[in-house]
Order: structure tokens, then C-alpha cells, then sequence
């Protein structure tokens, strides 16, 4: 009796498994239906945004050589490289500013630690996009929305709010023990040590999620940067390009174009990502055998 029950239990888990498994299957499916449809239509001999069949029936490399050398609507490279450069810069800028916040308000005793982790909680609490009115007057006033000033009033916006998202790191680092710090501190480390030479190399895998997370802001972002560039066509980034590319009077023409930029667009971001993962493989890697 007992074996049978135990065989009839393994056969309801087995049964529960292969339903959650086939569900899963099926919602990745649904999940990467649009991507493929995307990639295939990138592929796709003609023009217009009228299809007919989910698959083309013919398939060219013109739409990724068109983005390249067809400059008269629009100038994707010159848009790739605006939004790369402010994304670098805003990668770095915003994953050092959250790095240091979240060790201040993790690791550190000062007196308005309480009340500035509560303001940011309640500024975490309203979309961004609601100041972007206020942030373009402050800009303007500032000369900084005309000319080649723009891209570094883009790095400014999409950097300066990175201060107050330092929940999550610091969540990550409350769980490094103290002790480490005390015992570096009585070796004479300094607290900028400490910093460098314990809390960020224990810190990985939570900085290769701020790197990303960085990174892909100014990447996808529209509103600030619509706001901002306005019609500057020479500062435009790819998010602004790619939703040119859909208005009325272009549509027809660069539809496929647009799934082609779709697809060039999210090749960064995987790289990102894949060069990314061997550290946070790493860090998780030393914490199991510490």
C-alpha cells in the first residue's frame, strides 16, 4: 500500500510538472511570437506596413543596407552613435552615484540618513515623466536645450535621478556582513578601501544589474528625449528615429526599415548582457563556495 501511494504521488507531481512545463512553453511562445514577426519582417522584399502573410515570401538585406546609406529622411547611424555615446556616459555616471548612496545609507551612520531615504521613497513614488516640463525650463534656462549642448543635457537628466534608486543595492549590501568592515578598518584600510576592495567585489552581481539597467534608460527612453531634442534632427536618438520612422508621411516607405532599426537597436543591449553575465556567474559562483 505504501509503494502504491508513493508511485501514485510521484505520478500526480510528475503530472503537475509536465502541465507547469507545458504552460511555460507556451507563454515563452506567445512571448516571442512579435520578436520573430519583427526579425522576419526586417528580412522582408517590398515596402508598406499592409502585410499579408505572418512569413515573407521573399527575403533581402536591403532594409539594414537602406538604414546605412539612405541619409535623406532620417540618419539612424548618426542616431545610433548619439544614443550610445549618452548611454555610456549615463551608464557610468548613474551606476557610480547609486554605488555610493546605497554604501552611504547601507554602511554609514550620518544625521539626515533616515529622512533622505524616506524622501527618496516618496519621489520613487511618482512617474518621472511628470517633471519633465519643469526639467526642460531649468534646462532651457540654462542654455543647455539648443546646439551641441543637448546630449550632455540628456546625460544630465537621465543621470541626476540615479541617486534616489539606490534601494535595491542597498537592500543587496545590508546583507554583507559589517564584520568585514570592522576588521578591514582595523587593518588601517580607509573607508574608501573598504568600499573598493570588499563591499564592491562582493557587490557584482548587483552591479552588473545597475550597469544594465543603466544602460538600457537612456537606450529606450522617448519622452525625455523627445521633449528635450524637440525637431534638433541632429541629436536625435534611436527611439526618437524609430518613431519618425511610423508617422504618417514616412510610414509606407520605412516600415520594414523601422522592424530592421527595432532589430539593430536590440543588439547592444544583448551584448551588454551576455559580456555582463560572466561576472555575475562569477560573484554568485565565489558566494556559494564562501
Amino acid at each position: 500500500m505504501a509503494k502504491m501511494k508513493k508511485g501514485g504521488m510521484r505520478q500526480k507531481r510528475m503530472a503537475g510538472d509536465i502541465a507547469i512545463y507545458i504552460f511555460l512553453i507556451i507563454v515563452c511562445i506567445i512571448w516571442m511570437l512579435p520578436f520573430l514577426w519583427l526579425v522576419m519582417q526586417s528580412f522582408r522584399d517590398g515596402k508598406g506596413q499592409f502585410i499579408s502573410t505572418f512569413l515573407p515570401t521573399q527575403y533581402t538585406l536591403n532594409n539594414y543596407k537602406a538604414l546605412f546609406t539612405e541619409f535623406s529622411v532620417m540618419n539612424f547611424p548618426r542616431m545610433f552613435m548619439n544614443t550610445f555615446v549618452i548611454a555610456c556616459f549615463t551608464c557610468v555616471i548613474s551606476t557610480f552615484f547609486v554605488l555610493s548612496v546605497a554604501y552611504c545609507t547601507s554602511r554609514l551612520k550620518w544625521k539626515m540618513r533616515k529622512p533622505y531615504m524616506n524622501m527618496a521613497m516618496i519621489l520613487n513614488l511618482f512617474p518621472g515623466f511628470m517633471t519633465m516640463i519643469a526639467v526642460y525650463f531649468i534646462l532651457k534656462a540654462l542654455g543647455m536645450t539648443e546646439g551641441n549642448k543637448i546630449p550632455l543635457a540628456l546625460i544630465i537628466v537621465f543621470s541626476a535621478g540615479a541617486g534616489t534608486q539606490f534601494y535595491v543595492m542597498k537592500g543587496y549590501m545590508d546583507t554583507i556582513p559589517k564584520a568585514l568592515d570592522e576588521a578591514a578598518a582595523l587593518d588601517g584600510c580607509t573607508r574608501w578601501k573598504i568600499f573598493t576592495k570588499i563591499t564592491l567585489p562582493l557587490s557584482k552581481p548587483m552591479i552588473v544589474y545597475q550597469i544594465i539597467t543603466s544602460f538600457m534608460t537612456p537606450w529606450i527612453d522617448f519622452v525625455f528625449a523627445k521633449v528635450i531634442v524637440r525637431t534638433e534632427s541632429k541629436y536625435f536618438t534611436v527611439s526618437i528615429g524609430l518613431w519618425n520612422m511610423l508617422e504618417k508621411e514616412y510610414v509606407d516607405t520605412w516600415f520594414v526599415r523601422f522592424c530592421a532599426g527595432a532589430v539593430l537597436v536590440s543588439i547592444p543591449i544583448a551584448i551588454l548582457f551576455m559580456v555582463t553575465q560572466r561576472f555575475y556567474r562569477e560573484a554568485m559562483g565565489g558566494a556559494v563556495k564562501g
